[in-house]
């Protein structure tokens, strides 16, 4: 079984001040303890770096990279499901559904996983199970 890993959670886990800290750092240590295979893709993890620089500071970003990144199973995204993905965000004419959602959609589907640690609430919409609920 797989969990594929968003930024937001990334995000809540590393952010202290993040409103949903400590429910995402309890899931994401069971989640490590557990024998799912935690999965993301390059387009989140450049996501994340940009965002954890940008809030938390250089610290923070090698925290990510050095402690976080190497337990990740990382599907690196090529032309077809960056593509798929552009069809995904322009068929659904919604502002704030970016494109690297759109890519974790098709990524998801495409290796059969159904759920996603992410706060993020289009993930549901898209039918994936969501930690934390």
């Amino acid at each position: 079984m797989s969990i594929f890993i968003d930024t937001s959670g990334f995000i809540a886990v590393l952010d202290k001040d993040d409103v949903s800290h400590a429910g995402a750092a309890k899931i994401w240590m069971d989640i490590l303890t557990s024998e799912e295979d935690l999965v993301t893709t390059n387009y989140v993890l450049v996501e994340t770096c940009a965002l954890v620089q940008n809030r938390l500071g250089m610290t923070a970003t090698k925290v990510f990279q050095v402690d976080i990144v190497p337990v990740l199973r990382i599907e690196w995204i090529d032309k077809a499901v960056h593509h798929a993905a552009m069809g995904i965000m322009f068929a659904a004419v919604r502002e704030k559904l970016s494109l690297v959602d759109c890519v974790s959609f098709e990524t998801m589907r495409l290796l059969g996983i159904t759920t996603a640690f992410t706060l993020d609430k289009h993930f549901k919409e898209q039918g994936f199970i969501c930690l934390p609920a």
